[in-house]
């Protein structure tokens, strides 16, 4: 058994490769073999947001607070709020992110798969983060 203790693994930002705007994360785990969960405590100020990816076994998304936005190729995004989760099937184009005036912080779960757990694409454009939410 291993326990990570609180604050003992630093905060980092996330790498402007794969994100739009200020991103924070912070490691939950990453499980040795034959384990393959991987999990990032992800905080998005206002207006940041994830490249287009996809994971090749799928992802989960859990909202701890705020308000955010997960979006689909070729759809409107729809909007997410704390206490909402999120399952991503594997290969499904994607993004996530904070609303444009509102900061949002998820649990980011996934599993890898020889060697990796993302598959990042371009850039999401201004005119995708911008489209009016399909919400229910």
């Amino acid at each position: 058994m291993d326990i990570m203790i609180a604050g003992s693994r630093p905060t980092k930002q996330a790498s402007a490769d794969w994100f739009t705007g200020t991103v924070w994360q912070d490691p939950v785990i990453q499980a040795p073999d034959p384990a393959r969960i991987s999990a990032l405590r992800v905080a998005f100020e206002p207006g940041a947001r994830t490249a287009w990816h996809t994971h090749p076994l799928g992802q989960t998304l859990h909202v701890l607070s705020g308000v955010g936005l997960v979006g689909l190729r070729d759809a409107a995004p729809r909007t997410i709020r704390a206490g909402d989760t999120v399952w991503i099937p594997p290969g499904e184009e994607h993004w996530h992110g904070a609303c444009p005036t509102t900061g949002m912080t998820h649990l980011a779960m996934q599993e890898m798969q020889d060697g990796r757990v993302a598959d990042w694409l371009e850039h999401v454009s201004d005119r995708d983060y911008t489209r009016a939410p399909a919400d229910p």
